[in-house]
């Protein structure tokens, strides 16, 4: 048998669960920014329930660019969590969070290096989960706020 190994394209798979709609919550929240410095927070979401409980559905971002603030509010809509005026918002808020997530396989190839396969979520791929109460979360304006930068929407 006659191999070459340098001709074929490395594949790196990080997909593990089928493409669907999941009862996710979210795990973790990674504050970081985007190459064009605005503030991006990366979230981790997990299947809650069913039989892919506790699997890493797909990581997704959200983007507080002006640009990018239209798809924050339908994520923090699905969420339970404040979407109009001004309101101060911290990554933990969201740790625990759930909503209905859709995820679907996507591919792309990594700056000269290998094949990246991975879950993403579409543009409006959360959905609320009906009867959840929404977490309190301080007014932009509000005494007891801890000092932060409101989210403007």
């Amino acid at each position: 048998m006659n191999l070459d190994f340098e001709s074929s394209k490395t594949v790196s798979n990080f997909i593990s669960v089928p493409a669907g709609t999941y009862l996710c919550r979210v795990g973790q929240v990674r504050p970081g920014t985007t190459r064009n410095g605005d503030e991006r927070w990366s979230i981790s979401l997990v299947i809650a329930e069913g039989q892919f409980a506790g699997k890493q559905a797909a990581w997704d971002n959200l983007v507080f660019s002006p640009r990018g603030l239209a798809r924050v509010r339908l994520v923090f809509q699905a969420f339970g969590l404040p979407s109009s005026g001004k309101v101060a918002v911290e990554p933990s808020d969201l740790e625990g969070c759930t909503a209905f997530v859709e995820v679907r396989p996507a591919e792309y190839t990594a700056a000269g290096g290998p094949v990246i396969r991975r879950n993403e979520v579409p543009y409006a791929g959360y959905r609320a989960v009906e009867g959840t109460a929404p977490p309190r979360l301080a007014a932009a304006d509000d005494a007891h706020a801890v000092p932060t930068d409101p989210i403007p929407f």
